[in-house]
């Protein structure tokens, strides 16, 4: 497959095999799409499903998934540990190669859309497919559970879901509830069970860790009663755990559940997990100073079979080969005269040099057996700008390929009046994305930024004109960001979406 898509689509049936052995079947029954996990818990009475498949593929994987489901549950005799909001609780997309969070946008609106036009089911959208901003998270679209949405929806318009019938004219499907979908970065399902059946202690954990109560950023917690097994469970969503590890989530619970005189029992993950996770959490634990991706014999085994696949020349992959030949084409597609890559491309460039600079810095100071006393937010930092950089260098791409989009909705026919109106609208929806994608520059950058000025006195001091250079990027970068952010706001005519915008960029600037 030339694309790859995650979708994980989470069923209200945790207890019946057979059930979820069909569901499974549906989902698979068709071509370019993969089953990867399959998980069953009866305490949640809930199954998580791992799928990848195609870009144009996994879309319909999924409406097969979320029909069968549709036939096998009713909600009115669900019960369960875990809220639920419908048969198909929620169907997440995630990129995963060859393409953007855009693409898994644009593919769970599709989604949405067909759930209701086939099966009658009311959809909402989250995360990043998310049209309200009340409606990014999650638990705001659920609150109530199925019971609660359905009485709600009859009498409060602000719940009525993005896909389905219109105020006064209906409510849920009867029995399959509402479906949650959107797009989203790789998430980490993770949930530490407590030795003690007082959910009220894993509830107060989880209130004191989560993101929205104060706690740790990218991180959601609820506190769960095991009953069939007689503990008490936090239960997590680390949406990202570059920013909020496993190790640091797992340290706090546990200090938290000493302080009310409990142990962890065990943890669990439910689906994947990435492998650079579990290994930060090793380093973590084994407090390993020298560690680097390197040290890990499949990941130098993984870089030489991809060496043998992909040849190159001996001057390329030479220690020796000059450093400009790595940069130059690029700038040399800079340089040409096309539009792209332009401005955007070149800020997200910027800000992902000034990560890597910072990234040097603290891997230098880690060698130094004289900053022992800095090490842990030496090594925390470290972490912390992986993540942007990585974001920032798929922006390279998607900076210019949503100039291209905008470039095309100018190019679409308008003969007539509905032509006319179509074009329009194009052009509208790709200048919201071509503003959104240097906005996303423009705060990594200013995250960038910030965490290089807290390594200037915990590093060495050799490497001070580093972070000075890597300051100076993460401001270029940020600033020529926002220029290319507000020169797409002219094509836009939604004033609310607008207010957003430069609420943003007064917050940025």
């Amino acid at each position: 497959m030339q694309t790859i898509v995650e979708c994980v689509p989470n069923f209200s049936e945790g207890r019946d095999a057979a059930k979820v052995d069909a569901i499974v079947r549906a989902l698979l029954d068709g071509p370019e799409v993969y089953l990867l996990d399959q998980e069953m818990d009866a305490d949640h009475n809930r199954s998580v499903i791992t799928l990848v498949g195609s870009r144009e593929r996994i879309g319909e994987a999924a409406l097969r998934g979320m029909g069968r489901a549709a036939e096998l549950i009713d909600l009115n005799h669900h019960q369960g540990a875990h809220p639920r909001l419908g048969a198909t609780d929620v169907v997440p997309f995630v990129p995963v190669a060859g393409v953007t969070l855009e693409d898994c946008v644009r593919i769970a609106e599709e989604v949405a859309e067909q759930a209701w036009l086939r099966f009658h089911i009311p959809t909402y959208l989250y995360e990043a497919a998310a049209r309200r901003p009340e409606r990014k998270n999650l638990e705001n679209i659920r609150r109530g559970q199925f019971e609660g949405v359905r009485e709600e929806v009859l009498t409060n318009p602000a719940r009525l879901p993005d896909f389905g019938p219109k105020f006064g004219e209906g409510g849920l499907h009867p029995t399959a509830g509402a479906t949650v979908v959107g797009a989203r970065k790789f998430l980490i399902a993770y949930n530490i069970n407590l030795a003690t059946p007082e959910v009220s202690i894993a509830k107060a954990i989880a209130k004191k860790i989560r993101a929205s109560s104060g706690g740790f950023p990218c991180v959601k917690a609820m506190g769960v009663d095991l009953a069939a097994r007689g503990l008490a469970q936090v239960s997590m969503n680390l949406t990202d755990y570059e920013t909020t590890s496993i190790g640091t989530v797992f340290d706090a619970v546990a200090r938290e559940a000493a302080a009310q005189g409990v142990s962890v029992a065990a943890s669990e993950i439910v689906g994947l997990i990435p492998r650079r996770a579990l290994e930060e959490a090793a380093v973590h634990y084994l407090k390993v100073e020298n560690y680097h991706p390197d040290l890990i014999v499949e990941n130098r085994l993984a870089a030489l079979q991809s060496k043998i696949q992909n040849p190159k020349s001996k001057i390329e992959e030479s220690s020796i080969a000059p450093l400009h030949t790595l940069a130059e084409r690029f700038v040399d597609a800079v340089a040409a005269d096309t539009p792209t890559p332009g401005g955007g491309s070149v800020s997200a460039l910027a800000a992902a040099l000034a990560a890597a600079l910072g990234e040097m810095v603290c891997r230098l100071t880690l060698k130094k057996k004289s900053y022992t006393q800095h090490r842990e937010a030496v090594q925390a930092s470290l972490a912390k700008l992986a993540g942007p950089r990585a974001r920032l260098m798929e922006a390279i791409d998607r900076d210019a390929a949503s100039y291209d989009a905008v470039m095309a909705a100018f190019k679409l026919p308008k003969a007539t009046a509905e032509e006319q109106a179509a074009r329009a609208k194009a052009i509208e929806e790709a200048s919201k994305i071509a503003a959104a994608v240097p906005l996303e520059t423009a705060e990594l950058a200013g995250e960038v930024g910030r965490i290089v000025e807290s390594l200037r006195p915990i590093t060495v001091p050799q490497a001070a004109s580093d972070l000075k250079v890597g300051l100076a990027l993460a401001a270029a970068g940020r600033a020529g960001a926002v220029e290319n952010v507000r020169a797409n706001v002219p094509l836009i005519s939604d004033q609310e979406w607008i207010a957003r915008l430069e609420a943003k960029l007064r917050a940025l600037e």
